[in-house]
């Protein structure tokens, strides 16, 4: 029972962020957009859970509807990552002596660089944007993922098994599909709980530099952004948006920490 209590923790405090993001009228009925000047820079109170921001907006409700886009561009970017890389990984470690140099080259040239510089590029080609930005991270983390598959798929395509079934006649799709292909991956979705924890990271610091979703929509990076010149007068304008992110991501790292533990069949 011990080593589930981290689990039950992470998955209790993710709930109402996946409820959130999910329907987030369930949590709040009111407008996240409706600007309200009367009203503006309230403290937390009984009528506004987390206060108002600099326009009157009711921070609670900006924050719920917040959720959706900043969970959809980590797991977007994250998915994006998992199936190219797993592609990439996949072709460098069954496609011959050719394709690995490229493959791996490339790979290599990226992962030289940091991942922000990456995206920033990427960006910068592209424009800003929710879906551009989701490419831009899902570009940035390609090569980690590629890697890791294409080391699983290298040890599964030697192992014993495999070469028994190859022995048997099984034909080289067949073996892909059956063999290597689920035992290569197994480790990458592991690896991508922890990847969904950076790749919301990312996603809230470039929309912090504005290149994410656009005002007036609320994005948890973005909101960071517009409460950043008030955090003297107006602290909540930060710590909500702020925390809103660290307990996710924490909870999304618990929770691939315990992943990788029963994965490895060691201690989480």
């Amino acid at each position: 029972m011990r080593r589930l209590w981290p689990l039950l923790v992470s998955c209790v405090v993710l709930v109402p962020f996946v409820v959130a993001a999910a329907v987030p009228e369930l949590l709040s009925d009111a407008s996240p957009i409706a600007i309200d000047p009367v009203n503006a820079l309230l403290p937390p109170g009984a009528r506004h859970w987390f206060g108002t921001d600099q326009l009157g907006r009711d921070l609670f409700t900006r924050v719920v509807h917040g959720a959706r886009p900043s969970l959809l561009i980590g797991a977007g970017a994250t998915g994006a990552a998992v199936v190219a890389g797993g592609l990439l990984g996949l072709a460098a470690a069954l496609g011959g002596r050719a394709a690995d140099q490229v493959v791996m080259r490339v790979a290599d040239v990226l992962m030289s660089l940091p991942q922000l510089l990456v995206a920033l590029v990427v960006i910068a080609v592209l424009g800003t944007g929710t879906t551009n930005l989701v490419l831009a991270i899902a570009i940035a983390f390609v090569p980690g993922y590629a890697r890791v598959v294409r080391a699983e798929a290298l040890v599964v395509r030697g192992s014993g098994y495999v070469e028994s079934a190859r022995g048997l006649g099984l034909r080289r799709p067949v073996l892909i599909v059956r063999h290597i292909l689920p035992n290569a991956v197994g480790p990458l979705l592991v690896l991508a709980t922890v990847g969904f924890g950076t790749a919301l990271i990312a996603g809230s610091g470039l929309g912090f530099l504005g290149f994410g979703t656009q005002p007036p929509a609320p994005e948890w990076g973005a909101m960071l952004a517009e409460g950043r010149d008030f955090l003297e007068t107006a602290w909540w304008l930060g710590v909500f948006p702020g925390a809103a992110i660290t307990v996710t991501v924490i909870a999304v790292n618990v929770l691939g920490r315990v992943a990788r533990g029963r994965f490895a069949g060691g201690k989480p």
